[in-house]
């Protein structure tokens, strides 16, 4: 018998109220008419799905395409629960069919390559573009529903794109998409604030009065890191302003509130 599904993972996130404004990245993200996947891969902390959910919701502000969202966790590495939250997030899709879903109803085991061509089939009739967001593809690991989305992304019809957020590259091969320009990729080295999009940050969002020399250094000690710039505006939140030179002059990544944040990732 199969649990219940959440709901909750079927939903985007709402995007952050200071979220910084990125138009390069949200540009390249834009995919053409060869498009099969986008890939946003980097470590925790490096604002993955918070700039995938803003560029979707510029999307969906302009009408250009329709989003399925998944949020995944280590219980999604059962192919049949897998395929479950698949289908149920294609559902208000105009012109879905429903071929998985019946195969799911059986009381057979389906191989995961069957469950995804009939996923296909389903989605193919689709009238209108539409974004698959597999969110968090790290969180679990398994064999099989790689390979099933690599059949996935051989046989995906042309309104369809899927978009990866992962700490890690996904199990099946990509090289070949990106030979064929059908891979959008973006890695910690594209997430990582500029000095501007620091003092953005530090200022705007977190209401910090910093010097130019400071957000400099901040931004130089975190390399740009998202997460650790956060951590250190929370720690000079509540810090007299003559107290935040010293504060930045010796903050590290061994700091505690950086460290509990990666015990805790």
């Amino acid at each position: 018998m199969f649990d219940a599904l959440l709901q909750t993972k079927l939903y985007m996130p709402a995007a952050h109220p200071g979220w910084v404004k990125r138009p390069f990245l949200l540009a390249k993200l834009e995919p053409n008419r060869l498009t099969k996947l986008i890939l946003i891969s980097a470590p925790a902390g490096y604002g993955k799905t918070t700039l995938a959910t803003a560029w979707l919701q510029q999307l969906q502000a302009a009408d250009t395409a329709q989003v399925c969202w998944l949020s995944l966790d280590e219980d999604d590495s059962d192919p049949q629960q897998f395929f479950r939250y698949l289908a149920e997030a294609v559902r208000p899709l105009p012109g879905i069919q429903s071929h998985l879903p019946q195969l799911l109803q059986s009381n057979q085991t389906i191989p995961p390559k069957t469950l995804m061509k009939a996923f296909v089939q389903d989605v193919f009739p689709v009238s209108v573009p539409f974004i698959f967001v597999l969110d968090d593809y790290h969180a679990f690991d398994s064999a099989d529903i790689d390979t099933a989305l690599g059949t996935l992304l051989d046989l995906m019809p042309p309104q369809m794109t899927l978009l990866l957020t992962s700490r890690s590259d996904p199990g099946f091969p990509i090289s070949r998409l990106r030979a064929r320009g059908e891979l959008v990729e973006l890695r910690a080295d594209d997430l990582r604030f500029t000095e501007a999009e620091a003092a953005c940050f530090l200022q705007q969002t977190m209401g910090l009065a910093l010097l130019p020399e400071h957000i400099a250094a901040l931004e130089s000690r975190t390399e740009g890191w998202i997460a650790g710039l956060q951590m250190a505006a929370l720690s000079m939140q509540h810090r007299a302003s003559d107290d935040l030179h010293d504060f930045v002059r010796s903050f590290t990544g061994s700091h505690r509130f950086i460290m509990d944040y990666l015990t805790d990732e």
